[in-house]
């Protein structure tokens, strides 16, 4: 493998880390939430500042309000988890054909 090959293939490994991480936070976020969290706790404001972008694209595209339940952070689970496999894949076949 080439050194770009390598280079494509760490940034591949880097950009699943961060997705990896991203889903860990909205599953955070979304199970702080169900215990009624101080508004004022940092943790819970870090948590609502990364995650509420993210909730405010998906609800303008779906309805994700089902009988009270907020399907929000399950479809972005779901998109990210789907992100991550594609570009992760385009990026190491793409390595191993350099």
């Amino acid at each position: 493998m080439s050194t770009m090959g390598s280079i494509i293939y760490g940034l591949g490994g880097i950009l699943h880390s961060l997705i990896t991480v991203y889903i860990w936070v909205v599953i955070i976020a979304a199970l702080i939430s169900w215990v009624r969290p101080d508004p004022y706790n940092p943790i819970v404001q870090v948590l609502g500042r990364v995650t509420e972008p993210a909730y405010a694209f998906v609800r303008r595209f779906f309805p994700t309000v089902f009988n009270g339940i907020d399907l929000a952070p399950i479809i972005i689970i779901i998109g990210l988890q789907v992100l991550d496999v594609i570009l992760v894949n385009l990026l190491s076949g793409l390595a191993g054909s350099l």
